[in-house]
């Protein structure tokens, strides 16, 4: 079906205003980092002399390397233990179908459907009680439990729609389950082991509410829970803010 002219612009307008709406945040929150740190601009108003300074002292400030070196950390400890679990618990439910998969599947979909506020502060006190607050592993732990509804349920939709086909070829070939899965279907699922690894980096390098609730100490959060910190030391500065606020 040959689409007409008026609804090719309609749809190129569309996503024009919706890159506007996308895009002008930022470039407000960049234009109000060049002013001079202490004043409250205004609108989009370019300033008349751009404080590129106030980057510099952000970085400064804000302890931007020990910030990168923790949250490359956190990524690093989350997203490989979290990608080996799921694609083995994915293998296990959707293609050997083990004892107990529809049931395992079940739970995992309930845990889809738990708001992430509502048990920050059950995490906080069993935290305290395990003796891993405020410590290296207060974040990456729950992090890699609450990312498993997703990514078991993310893998098994791979692995329940591989042909049985392959599986049973192996099989005469004299595979065992651990040659299937790790010699076989793990290259096979290369695209969607990839496409999770770079959803789940993305979202522990942003992951605000856990860093700013399970550790004490900015410099051990990510880089999105430090701009907590960040905010509540220069928040009548706010130029320096934004600026702080561009870099995290």
């Amino acid at each position: 079906m040959k689409i007409g002219r008026g609804e090719l612009f309609v749809g190129r307008a569309f996503l024009v205003v919706l890159m506007a709406f996308t895009i002008l945040p930022f470039i407000s929150i960049f234009i109000t980092a060049l002013h001079p740190s202490g004043t409250v601009p205004g609108g989009l108003e370019w300033p008349a002399d751009p404080q590129w300074g106030n980057f510099v002292e952000a970085f400064k400030v804000s302890q931007m390397p020990a910030l990168v070196m923790s949250s490359t950390f956190i990524v690093l400890t989350v997203v490989p233990v979290a990608l080996i679990i799921s694609t083995m618990a994915g293998f296990a439910i959707g293609l050997l179908r083990v004892r107990g998969a529809n049931v395992l599947l079940f739970l995992f979909v309930l845990g889809l459907t738990l708001p992430f506020t509502g048990i920050i502060i059950p995490i906080y006190y069993l935290e305290r009680a395990m003796g891993i607050y405020n410590t290296p592993l207060a974040i990456p732990l729950p992090l890699i439990a609450l990312y498993m509804p997703f990514a078991v349920f993310w893998m098994r939709a791979h692995f329940v729609n591989m042909p049985t086909e392959i599986s049973e070829a192996a099989r005469v070939d004299g595979a065992t389950t651990w040659d299937l899965f790790w010699r076989i279907h793990v290259p096979l699922a290369q695209a969607p082991i990839t496409s999770l690894g770079i959803l789940m980096s993305i979202w522990t390098w942003n992951q605000f509410l856990l860093a700013l609730v399970l550790v004490e100490d900015p410099t051990k959060r990510t880089m999105a829970g430090a701009l907590g910190a960040f905010q509540g030391h220069y928040a009548t500065d706010v130029p320096l803010l934004c600026a702080g606020t561009i870099l995290i």
